[in-house]
């Protein structure tokens, strides 16, 4: 059984983890407006990658007994100055999910909740790799200073992006497929 803390502290995140689809989504809409449609792509399956953590939490907080409270999500921005714009605050944004999970260990820890520590170390891993990618992709559109053909490169290579879906569906109990 999971704690009531625990429980609580694990809900925020599913909230947490909701407004970074909604982030995103806003992100991959102004992108396509503005033309980059490979990165717009990206954002697209990035908002999609962050429902499937949302299901992973949903699905660890029911297995281990304990009940889903969803909070209000806050709209995100609709308007940025550029795509590289864009990238550096997704950077910014997988750093404060980075901390809420580092927060979320620490709590586990403090509670020997075994169980959250291992199930919460996936997702340690997976903010390196999401850090480490939105900081790359804003680095090269540094790189790119605005000239046409970089940012067509960077686009393209953006557009080639695919995402495998890691957890079965919380409602459906589907597999994993490729998106």
């Amino acid at each position: 059984m999971i704690s009531k803390k625990m429980t609580t502290a694990l809900n925020a995140q599913v909230t947490a983890e909701l407004y970074s689809s909604y982030l995103y989504v806003s992100m991959s809409a102004w992108l396509q407006a503005e033309g980059h449609q490979g990165a717009a792509h990206w954002m697209s399956l990035q908002a999609r990658e962050e429902i499937y953590h949302v299901i992973k939490f949903y699905n660890f907080i029911l297995d281990r007994g304990g009940q889903i409270r969803l909070g209000p999500i806050e709209a995100p921005p609709a308007k940025w100055k550029s795509a590289l714009e864009v990238f550096e605050q997704a950077h910014a944004h997988e750093q404060k999910v980075t901390a809420l999970i580092d927060s979320l260990m620490t709590l586990a820890k403090s509670e020997s909740d075994h169980a959250s520590e291992i199930f919460l170390q996936w997702f340690v891993t997976e903010q390196t790799e999401e850090e480490a990618n939105t900081l790359a992709t804003a680095q090269k559109y540094k790189l790119a200073a605005g000239q046409g053909a970089g940012l067509f490169m960077i686009d393209q290579e953006l557009a080639a992006r695919t995402l495998t879906v890691l957890v079965k569906d919380a409602l459906t109990g589907v597999p994993p497929t490729a998106v």
